[in-house]
């Protein structure tokens, strides 16, 4: 086996003398280090050799603090880069995690065993996501999860195996067009990223920009999601690399079964609960529970939740997300202190989300000043009809062409004047380049992963109220587990009922989230994705290890 080559950037020689002497008896002939005092000596060392990490004191005789991580990072470019940093500079080190680097090591604390877990998992780590998982989204995910674990001082193991899925399937399969001439190769991915706390669950979207990295960070912030909701499921997400726009019924409908087909051994009514996601609906899954009915030879109706009614689907499962999300800006806009009644909001996508979101919205009284989907934004500072909105798409297939409001970008949209800005869309909508420009008061996310780190720092600087995803849109998976129990007993619930427990498990996590923001002073994504973590956590430490 190759050697791992380090490169370590550190001005103490007791410390240097330390680590190296650590290094070489821990890890067994298996690493080759070199080591430099200044930073002007490493970067061209950097440049003219090849390593496949760095060890980096933050406080050199030629750079300090960040600055000097940052001048680090820029030159690395793929090589991780691990901190070394004292006891009193745990805020700095924390913080350069968030900026990129992939663990820190506290001197006077490290012992052999710590230092060869931190380099071979920073090389490995690396190493999965240029092949892999090069995944923005995927990025963005583990950096707000590794905030998350450095503010609770989660254990390294459990940080490092939460990082990544515990299992992951990649398929590629045959799908046939209409025409019978034309055969396409696919690829179909299906992710469980913990298995500890029951059964997966998760959606599946079809989406032309769908990868194994895009798939494994919804699956990651699911498992937060269910674990803040207190829903006995593990993350799971799936999904097939196509524009699902582009197909008709027929297509559709055999691209289902066959990716069905694909993934059978690895979902199941007390295994994975699949659900509808972007590009699927209560059609796609009705024909994914046939398919496994099929092969199994019975009719199971729980393999899937988001179903048709008629097919033992839930009351109230197509608009839960959207409701869920506006049961949650009730609750913010009363702890803002802000009416609900003549507020005003746009609300960026207007699919099952966004619509429904946007609907119960105005119920509540609120204006809707901007809608969006994407062929283009609408903009009316008196304010836009819902209904009359609906039927427009109805009858046009999108908003391109409305009469009655202005035409805006996406991106435009967002910077508009409102006091509830609601991403529905896409991830990474908002970010530190827009940040800055928005003027809402409150921002409610119902999209998954819509706030770079960058812009929630920026968010929080100016004010700016965050309703994170992992709380804001877990309506829908809330109504899934409700169908699944009535699916597994057998019983219908009214609809009254299910949007009332819906409301109880919403509002209670919100203000499980508000009192540990406060306490601890957090912004409200990290308190959320805290008390996601710490049920994982405490439930992996119970189980135990086997073997």
């Amino acid at each position: 086996m190759a050697k791992v080559r380090v490169l370590m950037v550190e001005d103490d020689p007791m410390q240097a003398k330390l680590i190296q002497g650590l290094l070489e008896r821990a890890g067994q002939g298996r690493f080759e280090m070199q080591h430099v005092l200044r930073l002007d000596e490493a970067i061209p060392r950097l440049v003219s050799h090849d390593f496949d990490a760095v060890l980096l004191d933050l406080t050199l005789p030629d750079s300090e603090g960040l600055a000097t991580f940052e001048r680090m990072y820029a030159a690395a470019g793929e090589i991780p880069v691990v901190v070394l940093t004292g006891v009193d500079d745990l805020t700095l080190a924390a913080k350069a995690v968030e900026e990129g680097a992939h663990d820190y090591l506290v001197k006077g604390k490290i012992d052999g065993d710590r230092l060869v877990r931190a380099l071979h998992f920073a090389v490995k780590r690396t190493l999965a996501e240029q092949q892999e998982w090069n995944s923005q989204m995927l990025h963005l995910a583990q950096q707000q999860f590794l905030k998350a674990a450095q503010i609770m001082g989660l254990d390294a193991n459990l940080r490092e195996r939460l990082l990544f899925p515990q299992r992951t399937l990649v398929v590629t399969l045959p799908f046939r067009r209409d025409d019978y001439k034309q055969v396409e190769t696919v690829f179909g991915y299906r992710v469980q990223h913990v298995l500890t706390m029951g059964p997966t669950k998760g959606g599946i979207r079809y989406h032309e920009d769908v990868s194994l990295g895009e798939v494994s960070a919804l699956a990651m912030w699911m498992t937060w999601k269910c674990a803040l909701m207190r829903l006995p499921f593990g993350g799971a997400k799936g999904g097939v690399r196509i524009d699902p726009t582009h197909l008709t019924g027929h297509e559709l409908q055999r691209l289902t079964r066959r990716f069905t087909t694909e993934i059978i051994d690895m979902i199941g009514p007390d295994k994975d609960i699949p659900a509808p996601d972007m590009g699927t609906d209560e059609r796609v899954m009705a024909w994914l529970m046939d398919t496994y009915s099929q092969q199994v030879g019975y009719t199971v109706p729980t393999v899937v939740t988001g179903k048709p009614v008629v097919l033992g689907g839930s009351l109230g499962r197509r608009e839960a997300t959207g409701r869920g999300l506006v049961y949650l800006i009730e609750e913010a806009a009363n702890a803002m202190k802000m009416p609900l009644k003549g507020a005003t909001a746009i609300v960026q996508g207007f699919g099952n989300v966004g619509s429904n979101a946007a609907k119960f919205l105005e119920e509540a009284g609120v204006k809707l000043v901007g809608v969006s989907d994407v062929t283009t934004g609408l903009y009316n500072p008196k304010g836009l009809s819902v209904s009359a909105l609906l039927a427009y798409l109805a009858e046009h297939r999108s908003m391109m062409g409305y009469p009655d409001a202005e035409a805006v970008s996406n991106q435009q949209l967002l910077e508009l004047p409102c006091d509830i800005l609601a991403p529905c869309a896409m991830q990474n909508q908002i970010t530190g380049g827009n940040a800055e420009k928005l003027q809402c008061r409150l921002l409610a996310e119902g999209a998954n992963g819509p706030t770079t780190l960058e812009a929630d720092e920026i968010l929080q600087e100016r004010g700016i109220f965050v309703l994170p995803d992992v709380l804001g849109n877990a309506g829908g998976v809330t109504v899934s587990y409700f169908e699944w129990v009535q699916g597994t007993q057998n019983y219908t619930w009214s609809l009254e009922e299910i949007n009332s427990r819906l409301r109880k498990i919403m509002v209670d996590a919100f203000h499980r989230t508000s009192t540990l923001a406060t306490r601890d002073r957090l912004d409200f994504r990290t308190a959320a994705l805290i008390g996601g973590i710490e049920r994982v956590a405490e439930a992996k430490l119970k189980r135990g290890l086997f073997p």
